[in-house]
């Protein structure tokens, strides 16, 4: 400790500050002198090759430790202001001249390039167009540093995932798309939006990614904390020669991997020709929310995170699984004319799994729908007493106006324990996986499901007519594959999804707090509505 004080010219042992401070204005240091500049953008050229300070402030006189820092040598100051964070320096570039000088050294700030966004190019190539390294952090990745994690855009009912990240030496929108229906297990598909890099030392330039002539001149605006905006500035650049016609042929293509002669049913030729015509309103501006992934737990059944789900004619779209006690639910990031992005497509009630009969009665749908109408109503009576002893506890308080009595609160602590020792109990009886096979009827765009499962709940499923008209929660099996995959049966419906986990390492998108994740839910799930 003491001899850290010693360098830092505030200890209190031999050399203290007080001294110190007589030795230095003895001296007449003029590299000592306060810099009142707040920018670091502006400190002026940089140390090339890590040339020498002056002798007076290099080291200290000969036979005795330095007394402060700057009596250390620069190449030591460099590698001590290279392991502080970024956003650190410019306070530090305002101590002296002699620091803000050593603040220009590159070799700083392709250190912090590397260690806070993972820049890993040669960033000595730069030197070749002028460009310096405190220039990229500065001007490219400190500037929208705000902008990299995962978004939903906001194109009505439909949504989307973007995710931006650092990709060498530029910053990339990819837009991520699910796989081509029904192939629900094939990896995800991904095309740049935009991307932002440093041409020159003035400032990062902004290209718009979208149509098939290449990068062309865009803009990006931050609307306020969580939310920004992008516009193409060149909107030709989206047309084809073709017209709208081959536009839709080429989009078409890529959306679903086919033509429209391959499409035989009407109702799904509607849905398609009803999105092309939507999305392709946002093609020139678009506003972004940020969506965090969800925070994960060792209780939870399985890792949270996001999955691909099929949707019968609407295709295959992108689910957010979280867990939330005894329930779990799966929020749309896609969606559809009947169920937008940010609706809770499912919710599954982990305080009531199923016991699954034998392989050859679960085909009888009529068995299953009797199964699961059964635990429907054990829930809505416990819904029910639990609003009734609400109620009375209610009134004993205001009668009595004191708080509930512990009595009756220790029984209604008894009693979830009761439940949840019940539900670990049937899972512990439960085998490590059973034979499933989708009951008669029911209908699945994915044959290609798993023929075992570990275990059932019951669920709840949100449907509604075009347009999210009369929404309503109906009846449903939430079917647990394995780690990675899981389905569930919609009984009104007789339809399944299955939905299997997107497997990409996703960056700049935890959650901060359990808190700030069921905001950013009910924020997407408000804006949906």
């Amino acid at each position: 400790m003491a001899v850290c004080a010693r360098l830092c010219g505030v200890g209190p042992a031999r050399g203290c500050r007080r001294r110190g401070a007589a030795r230095e204005q003895r001296r007449g240091n003029a590299d000592s002198e306060p810099d009142t500049d707040t920018d670091p953008e502006e400190a002026g050229e940089r140390i090339e090759g890590g040339r020498p300070l002056p002798p007076s402030v290099e080291a200290g006189p000969a036979g005795r430790a330095p007394l402060s820092l700057l009596e250390l040598p620069p190449e030591l100051l460099v590698q001590i202001f290279g392991s502080l964070p970024g956003t650190d320096l410019p306070s530090l570039a305002r101590v002296c001249t002699t620091f803000r000088r050593i603040l220009r050294t590159d070799t700083i700030w392709r250190r912090r390039c590397r260690e806070e966004y993972g820049v890993c190019e040669n960033l000595r190539k730069l030197e070749i167009t002028g460009v310096s390294c405190r220039d990229v952090y500065a001007k490219l990745l400190h500037r929208y540093r705000h902008i990299l994690g995962l978004w939903q855009p906001d194109i009505g009912p439909y949504g989307g995932l973007l995710n931006v990240v650092v990709d060498g030496l530029f910053i990339i929108g990819w837009m991520y798309l699910p796989p081509h229906d029904p192939h629900v297990d094939d990896p995800m598909r991904f095309k740049p939006l935009f991307r932002i890099h440093l041409m020159e030392r003035k400032c990062a330039t902004v290209e718009c990614m979208y149509g098939h002539k290449g990068p062309h001149n865009g803009h990006i605006q931050i609307v306020k904390k969580d939310e920004f905006s992008t516009k193409c500035n060149q909107t030709d650049h989206h047309r084809m020669s073709g017209g709208r016609q081959e536009e839709f042929r080429t989009w078409l293509r890529e959306e679903w991997g086919r033509t429209l002669e391959d499409i035989f049913h009407e109702h799904m030729q509607e849905l398609i020709l009803m999105k092309f015509i939507y999305t392709s309103q946002y093609d020139n501006c678009l506003t972004y929310r940020r969506i965090y992934l969800p925070p994960s737990s060792p209780e939870d059944l399985i890792q949270p995170g996001l999955f691909k789900g099929t949707y019968g004619s609407h295709g295959l779209e992108i689910v957010m699984l979280s867990f939330h006690g005894k329930k779990a639910k799966g929020t749309k990031i896609t969606g559809d004319p009947n169920i937008p992005a940010g609706q809770q497509t499912v919710e599954i009630d982990l305080a009531h799994p199923l016991q699954l009969p034998d392989i050859e009665t679960l085909r009888d749908f009529s068995e299953l729908s009797r199964i699961v109408l059964e635990v429907q109503e054990q829930v809505r009576r416990e819904e029910q007493e639990r609003e009734q002893r609400q109620e009375e506890q209610e009134h004993c308080q205001q009668a009595a106006s004191q708080p509930a009595s512990p009595l009756a609160g220790g029984q209604g602590a008894e009693g979830e324990e009761t439940a949840a020792g019940a539900e670990g109990t049937t899972q512990d009886k439960a085998p490590a996986s059973q034979p499933f096979v989708l009951p008669t009827g029911v209908i699945s765009r994915n044959e290609d499901y798993p023929r075992t499962c570990r275990v059932c709940f019951y669920g709840t499923g949100l449907i509604a007519g075009h347009g999210f008209t009369s929404p309503e929660r109906t009846p449903g099996v939430f079917v647990l594959f394995d780690d990675d995959r899981f389905g569930f049966i919609w009984l009104e419906l007789k339809s399944f999804s299955l939905y299997s986990r997107i497997k990409v390492s996703f960056q700049n998108a935890q959650a901060p707090s359990q808190e700030a994740f069921d905001e950013m839910l009910k924020n997407i799930q408000f804006l949906a509505t």
